[in-house]
């Protein structure tokens, strides 16, 4: 029979204490990585933390349906909601980490670091990343790794506490020896301190560095400080008509908090005008260097324009009509000597985002800005400042490059933007669409007579006709809203007599200024844009 001594198996609460305890370590070890990460990012003036880093290159790599579901899903929440994702998988992935530091302290710590490994990966992969980019994830992979072997080293301490103390071996004739040292439970109690301690001054770190970055960054004065031109032109403001004074129809010009934002950018880049210059460059004869103020000191225009993202499933938000002041676009190029063969340009924005534009839609008589701001005031950061492109006609992913810094006369033949190697439709033209705003999806509304209002646009086309339809019956001619130009959205509204009590559904077509009716087929945005007609139903009572 051995004489070797049986440990007494831990008891299912020290089980369950043991396995929280690894578990905390690893959410600790993993805050202090992020916090470090912030930290860094401050002081070195990278661009983003591992975990900006890492977003950014996952919404990259993301297949287009999946972007899609995302936008048509989340909305101007979608990043929101990545954000979140990455933080709740690092947060699984570091409690994993933690339960192997306890059995294999180098293994869980090499798990944890690898994510610093990621981060680094992640920031280097951008345009025009540098090498120093990689430090806030290199410091974050280190500082974590370290962290949890230190704290899997004090849990590990605990143990025989944990599992209570050791029978004395019995061997018969044997002399009594010193009685073995238990742990105390204060070695748990300070493991359990140290761990909160680790997790609290990584969490602090982390908003530590995010003020810190936020300020060092904030370009609040410096937009309050532009002084913006008159226009060499100034247009008369769209009259009262443009807009049926009917209630729950959108505003004809849509305020600069309610505009649509759709862009891949986890972080508004933010740019001050004093640093700012866009380069012009490419197949041109004399490359341009222009700074703010020259920008400023350029001729400006005004330009009433309906913006739509090609995302916009049918009847959908993602459409504002806004009042852009800037300068001509095809003033400079021609300025900068267009070269014979050309027929793309390419913008650029400061967080590296290509946008193709055809160039002879730039160079056709319409009125191409670079905007430098919108319904009066400089450009709000969301949407470009300190200067953004804005062609009539074209969906944003092919004309309106926020934050930019670049353009390149180009073909394309040489170069593939953004999201045309995910896919997408080269030029972007803007489809005819048609949208009811009154009633709301699933009101419920008097019999009698109804009012139906909405808005349809065709930019840089126009709108010539507006009809409605009632439960698959006749098409009606809509009443339109004065027309206040071909780049413009156009309301409409039609009056519904004699509305029967029931379920009852509506439809909406529009026929653009060139004769062409709005398809019906449904169609989804990718690759060239939405189709068919916007429908609701309203219970009439």
């Amino acid at each position: 029979m051995s004489n070797e001594p049986t440990p007494s198996p831990p008891r299912p609460g020290h089980r369950l204490l043991r396995t929280a305890g690894a578990a905390a370590t690893g959410l600790a070890a993993a805050t202090a990585a992020l916090g470090t990460g912030a930290m860094a990012a401050y002081a070195t003036g990278a661009p983003s933390t591992p975990v900006i880093a890492v977003g950014s290159a996952a919404i990259d790599l993301t297949p287009t349906p999946l972007k899609e579901y995302a936008v048509r899903t989340f909305g101007a929440r979608d990043k929101a909601v990545l954000l979140d994702g990455i933080h709740l998988t690092m947060a699984l992935l570091a409690v994993l980490a933690g339960l192997l530091a306890a059995r294999r302290p180098l293994a869980g710590a090499a798990a944890l670091g690898a994510f610093g490994g990621l981060g680094a990966w992640a920031a280097l992969s951008r345009p025009g990343a540098h090498a120093a980019d990689c430090a806030p994830s290199a410091a974050a992979g280190v500082v974590g790794a370290a962290t949890l072997l230190l704290l899997a080293r004090s849990w590990r301490r605990t143990l025989p506490t944990l599992l209570g103390p050791q029978p004395e071996p019995e061997q018969e004739g044997a002399l009594p020896g010193p009685a073995p040292a238990v742990t105390s439970r204060r070695t748990v109690l300070a493991a359990t301190a140290a761990t909160a301690a680790t997790f609290t001054a990584g969490a602090l770190a982390g908003i530590g560095g995010r003020i810190l970055t936020d300020r060092r960054l904030d370009v609040t004065a410096a937009r309050d400080a532009v002084r913006l031109p008159a226009p060499a032109v100034p247009p008369a403001p769209p009259p009262p008509s443009v807009h049926p004074d009917i209630p729950g129809l959108s505003p004809f010009t849509t305020a600069n908090g309610d505009f649509y934002r759709v862009d891949t950018a986890l972080t508004l880049p933010r740019i001050d005008p004093r640093d700012w210059a866009l380069r012009i460059h490419g197949l041109v004869d004399r490359p341009q260097l222009i700074t703010f103020d020259q920008l400023l000191r350029e001729p400006l225009e005004e330009l009433d324009h309906t913006l739509s993202c090609v995302s916009n499933e049918v009847g959908g938000p993602y459409v504002g009509t806004t009042r852009w002041l800037g300068a001509s676009l095809p003033a400079l190029l021609r300025r900068a000597g267009v070269r014979s063969g050309a027929d793309q340009l390419v913008g650029r924005s400061q967080d590296g985002m290509t946008i193709g534009t055809p160039l002879e839609s730039v160079l056709d008589g319409r009125r191409a800005l670079l905007a430098v701001a919108m319904n009066g005031e400089a450009l709000p950061p969301a949407h470009g400042f300190p200067c953004r492109s804005v062609v009539p006609g074209l969906y944003g992913y092919t004309s309106a490059t926020k934050w930019l810094v670049d353009l390149e006369v180009t073909t394309f033949a040489a170069f593939d933007p953004y999201w045309v190697q995910r896919g997408w439709d080269r030029t972007g033209t803007v489809r005819t669409a048609s949208r009811i705003d009154v009633p709301a999806p699933f009101a419920k509304v008097r019999a009698g007579n109804v009012d139906i209002a909405g808005t349809a646009w065709a930019t840089h086309r126009g709108i010539a006709a507006v009809e409605v339809r009632i439960d698959q019956g006749p098409w009606w001619q809509a009443e339109l809203a004065f027309d206040a130009g071909p780049d413009l959205w156009r309301q409409w509204s039609y009056r519904w007599v004699g509305a029967l009590p029931g379920a009852h559904r509506i439809e909406v077509r529009a026929t653009d200024a060139t004769g062409a009716v709005q398809p019906g087929q449904r169609a989804t945005p990718f690759p060239a844009g939405a189709t068919g007609w916007h429908s609701t139903v309203v219970t009439v009572t």
